[in-house]
């Protein structure tokens, strides 16, 4: 496809404040945009759907004086602006390219590592996402700074690469923020999710041993991709629940995607010098914490966003490799977004969530709620 096979306008969902669902606007009309020096156009074929987009949509965020405060990502840094696309995980074909970028880009297959990195070394302390600093890949065309649609040759489709990107990267650094080692036992929380259920895989691709807690009615499912055994979230007493499955094993590290009322249990579940790391808090974000528990089993405590360059490429050559695989539970129509943010909030599923633009929802080739 070359430029002047373009349209000047395309479909996209908006965020056009904080708010419901009635902040996002499904439109026909938005401009399609033209790539500054350094950046590639690419045709959206399939984009992810992960939290962040609902936390920040409805201001999640609070503050650091205030946890009810309206505040997207970053807080009091922010660089959201409305209306913005928000999309992280966008997969597609390079359709133009702007100055500096080789030409012969045009036409290849991509997958997007949405961080944008505001300093040259490997460094997480100034970073930003494409689907909040900049638009994303909830629409029919995105552009990217060349250096982040990195070219994929694969067998998997379009809406199964989509799965990938925001979840496992999230998942891939707090295992490297944690340090995990092969023959360390993990406890993965909220594991039936995107991240959840990526590091399940992931311990395994290192050598590492998961636990998963999640319901009892997705347990067969975690078993299936990995866990060596799952612990029922509606458990009264965590604590033995993870001694009896792991038949009195000690676990190594916490990787925590719910915190909540179950925060300090887990601290109490880890061994001494254990390690918890975390990505996430969809059972709340506040809790309690004795800190003697911290510091009388030599804790260490790891908070982890997103991934360095570094981890993305690690993250997608397992991949490629098959060492971890997608787990595509739905895929939806771009248009029908209210509805497929409504199931990914309801949480009834194993694994990730899809959308697909409408122009190219009959070749998706993926499980899909249909219309």
């Amino acid at each position: 496809m070359n430029s002047k096979a373009i349209p000047e306008t395309m479909a996209a969902v908006l965020l056009t404040r904080h708010g419901g669902l009635d902040a996002l606007e499904y439109r026909t009309d938005v401009p399609v945009p033209r790539p500054a020096a350094g950046e590639v156009l690419i045709e959206v074929r399939a984009c992810g759907m992960n939290n962040t987009d609902v936390w920040v949509r409805e201001g999640a965020y609070g503050s650091d004086t205030d946890p009810q405060a309206v505040s997207t990502w970053r807080r009091g840094r922010s660089t959201l602006t409305f209306p913005r696309i928000q999309g992280t995980d966008s997969v597609g074909r390079v359709v133009t390219v702007g100055d500096g970028v080789p030409v012969s880009r045009i036409g290849e297959r991509v997958v997007v590592d949405f961080s944008l990195y505001n300093r040259e070394d490997d460094s997480l302390a100034d970073i930003d996402y494409i689907g909040h600093g900049r638009d994303g890949g909830y629409a029919e065309y995105q552009c990217v700074p060349a250096e982040n649609a990195h070219a994929v040759e694969t067998d998997l489709t379009d809406a199964e690469l989509a799965t990938f990107c925001c979840a496992y990267l999230t998942g891939e650094h707090m295992l490297e923020r944690a340090a995990v080692k092969a023959g360390e036992r993990v406890l993965v929380t909220g594991a039936s999710g995107g991240v959840g259920s990526g590091i399940v895989q992931l311990c395994r691709a290192r050598g590492a041993i998961p636990y998963a807690v999640t319901r009892s009615d997705k347990a067969e499912a975690l078993k299936a991709i990995g866990a060596e055994a799952v612990i029922d979230r509606a458990a009264d007493d965590w604590v033995a629940a993870v001694e009896e499955a792991t038949g009195g094993e000690a676990i190594d590290v916490v990787a925590d995607l719910v915190a909540g009322p179950h925060f300090n249990d887990l601290l109490r579940i880890l061994r001494p010098e254990g390690r918890y790391t975390t990505a996430g808090a969809i059972a709340g974000p506040v809790v309690d914490l004795d800190l003697r528990t911290m510091y009388l089993k030599q804790l260490q405590l790891h908070g982890s966003s997103q991934g360095r360059r570094s981890d993305f490429r690690r993250l997608l050559g397992h991949a490629l490799a098959g060492r971890i695989r997608p787990l595509l539970d739905a895929a939806y129509p771009l248009s029908e977004f209210h509805r497929a943010q409504t199931d990914f909030m309801n949480k009834d599923y194993v694994g990730k969530l899809v959308v697909v633009p409408d122009r190219h929802w009959e070749q998706v080739g993926a499980p899909h709620a249909g219309r």
